[in-house]
């Protein structure tokens, strides 16, 4: 029996687009224990990404995913989406992403590489997927 396997777009609205969920129960609905990210070069461990996420939900007011391509096979999940935010401020952000990820047998993601694009948005905010 395959395990039901999480999409990024699950992933996001938990951990950024949904109010009320705790971080740690979305953080656990979608990454393994061992997890770890690469995001424009830099790598961080579970621990570090939820630190990331804790900040970026000090950030961000709403937004959407779009997903532009997709791709499984196996354990392995590829995709190019579009994240688009409203900040607390008021202000836009839209980057394009580039994912490469892989599965843990729950199905959760173990493993995502990553590279943002900033479409629209505040020089400053070229560094909001790695935003601390």
């Amino acid at each position: 029996m395959t395990a039901t396997r999480t999409t990024i777009t699950a992933a996001l609205t938990d951990l950024l687009l949904t109010p009320g969920l705790e971080l740690s129960e979305a953080v656990d609905r979608h990454f393994a224990p061992d997890y770890r990210q690469r995001t424009d070069g830099r790598w961080d461990d579970r621990s570090a990404f939820t630190t990331h996420i804790a900040h970026l939900r000090t950030v961000v007011a709403d937004g959407s995913v779009q997903i532009l391509d997709e791709l499984v096979q196996g354990d392995r999940y590829a995709d190019r989406h579009i994240v688009e935010v409203t900040k607390t401020d008021g202000s836009t952000v839209r980057m394009e992403v580039y994912l490469f990820a892989q599965f843990a047998p729950d199905g959760r993601f173990r493993r995502i590489e990553e590279t943002t694009l900033l479409l629209q948005g505040a020089d400053a905010d070229r560094n909001l997927g790695s935003a601390r």
